[in-house]
């Protein structure tokens, strides 16, 4: 049994290492279009199901309380976390429309749509980056190794190179803060300890 677990921390260090090399440049890329954004009164908007849904909260949170440092909070929302607008929407027109109904509503040209889905295969993900496209957001998706149908839907996407889902949300988590960090080192550089 100990040794499943070391077996399965060392894969998660694995797949972080080689998604550091793989998305490090373009992390910085993102965290400083996004910076951009917030500064010019743009928002962050995060959905994702299951896992994917409490990484969007996640992200939502770092970004609106603080990550590392105190700082004046910074506009984001995640969309996982209405349940009444999620369960009408899907009562009234079905699953697959609980994040773009929202997105429809919420979102402004300017602003960033951030997708989190494992598979890159969750119809309602997917549905709810092509209506922010739309719209005139930068879409930005959080997937594993295979992307699903992300790629088309996304201006950047960060595939992790792995199949296991453990291990992709472990990379999804990682990015997260790293993200995060980078927004507080750009727009707030003189915070940072």
């Amino acid at each position: 049994m100990e040794q499943r677990v070391r077996n399965g921390l060392r894969e998660g260090a694995r797949t972080l290492e080689r998604f550091a090399d793989e998305a490090a440049g373009e992390i910085v890329r993102v965290a400083r279009m996004t910076a951009r954004r917030l500064e010019q009164g743009g928002k962050v908007l995060a959905f994702g199901n299951g896992g994917s849904a409490a990484d969007a909260q996640h992200l939502a949170a770092e970004l609106v309380n603080r990550f590392r440092v105190d700082r004046p909070p910074l506009a984001a929302v995640a969309l996982t976390t209405d349940t009444s607008a999620l369960t009408a929407i899907g009562n009234d027109f079905g699953f697959e429309q609980v994040f773009e109904k929202q997105v429809r509503a919420l979102a402004r040209q300017g602003d960033v749509a951030v997708g989190i889905s494992t598979s890159g295969r969750s119809p309602n993900v997917l549905r709810a980056l092509e209506a922010a496209r739309e719209l005139g957001c930068t879409c930005v998706g959080l997937t594993g190794a295979e992307g699903g149908g992300m790629s088309r839907a996304c201006h950047h996407l960060f595939r992790v190179p792995s199949t296991d889902t453990p291990r992709v949300q472990e990379a999804h988590v990682a990015w997260i803060h790293a993200f995060c960090d980078m927004i507080d080192a750009i727009l707030f550089p003189e915070a940072l300890p």
